[in-house]
């Protein structure tokens, strides 16, 4: 798949609506001098590009009681077994991320619960007992002081 070549003006848009994407066409056109017209285009070529994916309603988990946000990382049985540990995971409502990784850990994901009890809960019987899974550790977190999309 091949990058697509983004301008200073593409960037520009980006990082506002990186900041507010629900900022209307007209303000950003007036913004940046440009036309709102223009901004649709350019937003439409960066959707059909697949730099913008779509937009998302963003929560703020600790107001919702969810108070443990943690890492797991994982480690499969065999290479074999990750589709289906994948697909078990999946089925977590806990489990926000999964990430394919290399190192130590076949898989690491990320996980929000509401208490240290439903974290230990949802390791032993929900994780744990996934038969692909031969072992597991867990990084609580303490502190999230860095939480943005990638810069342009």
């Amino acid at each position: 798949m091949q990058n697509h070549q983004i301008d200073n003006l593409d960037r520009k848009i980006l990082n506002a609506l990186r900041t507010d994407a629900r900022i209307p066409y007209a303000e950003l056109g007036k913004q940046f001098q440009v036309s709102p017209a223009t901004i649709h285009v350019r937003i439409e070529k960066l959707k059909m590009a697949g730099i913008v994916t779509g937009t998302q309603l963003m929560l703020n988990p600790k107001k919702l009681g969810y108070d443990v946000c943690c890492f797991i990382g994982i480690i499969l049985k065999s290479a074999g077994d990750y589709p289906r540990a994948i697909e078990q995971l999946n089925a977590i409502d806990e489990v926000v991320e999964a990430h394919y990784t290399t190192g130590q850990f076949s898989i690491f994901v990320k996980i929000l619960c509401r208490s240290i009890e439903d974290l230990q809960f949802l390791l032993i019987n929900k994780i744990q007992s996934i038969d692909t899974v031969r072992a597991t550790e867990t990084l609580i977190s303490l502190q999230n002081p860095i939480d943005r999309s990638v810069r342009i």
